[in-house]
Formats: C-alpha cells, sequence, structure tokens
C-alpha cells in the first residue's frame, strides 16, 4: 500500500468518526507541505499558457485547489458541508490575505484564518493582526488563531490574549471591560498614571471570570485612565468610568467621571485604590 492510501484511508476514518459524532472538522493546507505533484502538474500547464502566470500566484491555485480537493473528498464520504472548515497556512501577511479573498470566491466553507509562523513578540503580534483584521474586515473568516513563537518562559496563551484583543479591538466581540489610556508625552514625565493603568487593566482581567456569571454586560464596560488636563476630561467622559490624572506642573488632583459627568476629585496616596473601589461600586450599581 502506497503512501496515498495510507493517507486517504486515515483520511476517510477521520471523516467517518467526525460524520458518527456530528463533530466539525477543520481541514488545513500548509504552503511548507504542499503536494508538489499538484504543485508541478499546474505548473506545466501554466507553462503552456500564452502569457503564464506568475509562480507565486499558481502556488496560491494550488493551495486553493488542495483545499477545496480535501472538503470535497470528505464529502463523498459522508460528512456534510457544514462540518467542514478549511484552513490554508501561510506565513506572509499578504500570501495569506490574497489566499483567502481567492477561496471565499470559490466555496461557501467555514475559513479558519490564522497566519503561520507569525513569530515571536511584536513581530508575531503585528503581523497577525495586520493580516486577520484586513480579512475579517471585509467578511471573510468564521473561526481565528494566532500563532507565536513564545518568548522563554512565557505562557502559550498569550496567543489567546492577543486573538481575543483583535476581535474586541474591531469591535466584533467583547471579552474584558477595555481601558483606554494615553501613550504619555512631555507633559506627563510622572509614570503614575501608567502605573494606574496597568493595574486596573490587570485587575479587570483577573476579575473577570468571576464578575461574567456575577455581571452580565460587564465586559463592554469602558474605562479611561488619562495622564493630562488637555485630553484626560475629554476622554474620561466618553468612558463610562474615567479618571484624568494630573500631568506635569497640574495641581495634584485627578476628576472621576462617571457616565459623562464629573462625580469627585481624588487625592493623596491612595488614588489607585480608590479609583478602584469607584470601579467595583459601578459595576455593582450598573450590572448587579
Amino acid at each position: 500500500m502506497g503512501k496515498g492510501d495510507k493517507h486517504d484511508r486515515q483520511f476517510a476514518q477521520m471523516v467517518e468518526v467526525a460524520a458518527k459524532y456530528d463533530k466539525p472538522v477543520r481541514i488545513g493546507v500548509n504552503w511548507g507541505s504542499l503536494d508538489q505533484e499538484l504543485l508541478a502538474q499546474m505548473m506545466d500547464e501554466n507553462g503552456k499558457l500564452a502569457e503564464p502566470f506568475e509562480p507565486q500566484q499558481i502556488m496560491y491555485r494550488a493551495i486553493i485547489t488542495s483545499a477545496l480537493q480535501s472538503a470535497r473528498r470528505a464529502e463523498d464520504v459522508g460528512l456534510r458541508a457544514d462540518q467542514i472548515i478549511l484552513s490554508c497556512k501561510m506565513s506572509g501577511v499578504q500570501d495569506l490575505v490574497s489566499v483567502y479573498q481567492a477561496l471565499a470566491k470559490r466555496c461557501d466553507y467555514a475559513l479558519h484564518l490564522g497566519l503561520t509562523e507569525a513569530g515571536m513578540g511584536t513581530k508575531g503580534t503585528v503581523a497577525s493582526t495586520a493580516a486577520l483584521a484586513l480579512l475579517l474586515q471585509q467578511g471573510i473568516g468564521d473561526t481565528i488563531r494566532v500563532s507565536l513563537t513564545p518568548q522563554p518562559g512565557e505562557a502559550r496563551t498569550q496567543e489567546v490574549v492577543v486573538a481575543l484583543e483583535i476581535l474586541q479591538s474591531m469591535g466584533m466581540r467583547a471579552f474584558n471591560p477595555s481601558v483606554t489610556a494615553c501613550p504619555g508625552c512631555g507633559r506627563t514625565t510622572s509614570t503614575t498614571f501608567q502605573e494606574l493603568a496597568k493595574q486596573i487593566d490587570d485587575y479587570l482581567r483577573a476579575q473577570m471570570p468571576v464578575w461574567k456569571s456575577r455581571y452580565p454586560g460587564v465586559e463592554k464596560m469602558k474605562v479611561a485612565v488619562m495622564g493630562c488636563i488637555v485630553n484626560g476630561p475629554g476622554e474620561s467622559k466618553h468612558a463610562d468610568i474615567g479618571i484624568s490624572l494630573p500631568g506635569t506642573g497640574e495641581a495634584p488632583a485627578a476628576p472621576v467621571f462617571i457616565d459623562g459627568e464629573k462625580a469627585l476629585t481624588l487625592r493623596g496616596e491612595r488614588i489607585a485604590q480608590e479609583f478602584q473601589t469607584l470601579v467595583e461600586d459601578y459595576i455593582e450599581k450598573r450590572f448587579g
């Protein structure tokens, strides 16, 4: 029995199990392990054309063809079309966008988006966000994943955090209360607002598992932590609850805005703890 026969048998067995238990099946094609026989055939056919396409375009077509052939094979052995999720794994942003734009035009199967081998840290996060956001904005994609090389000692859960942030920043889902915080400038030489913003953001994320069941809708709450009088009050007014910390040379006072109205002013060494208490009270009153 040849390698292809063994693969076909394994594929058929997988599909039979999925069909029996009514489970979805993700069928993936990876550009790094593309069927070379199919690619060579398509390259040969392209070479005979009067005006042949660029090799990259043929590679795109081969990936799409391979994915669709596998999906139709799955249907032939008993899987329903609505159980099939197609995944075309590419490591380049423009490659991923081009393949999925073409694939979406050629089928109605559910599509799984993910930039494979995206890389580490900032590079992987930015590349994944750029690719997925472009496609999601066009209505392409039903499930997503982020593929990051973890930093030494870093948890793999960072991939999930980035994926959630992509969906939430685009307004497609809400998982955690969002925190608006200014980046800092010559008016905010103090690190106070940076420390407060991190404390509040970490606190909200840590509390979400508890709040999710107790306070339906809390994940849509908007919190603002700003660092000076120029943009602070305006941003705080547009949030559900916000604080504007004193900038360089400003009076040591931090006005707090709740539902667009100034509610009170905090002063002293316990601003962070007092604002956190105000957030808790607000959540209890609004979502409790």
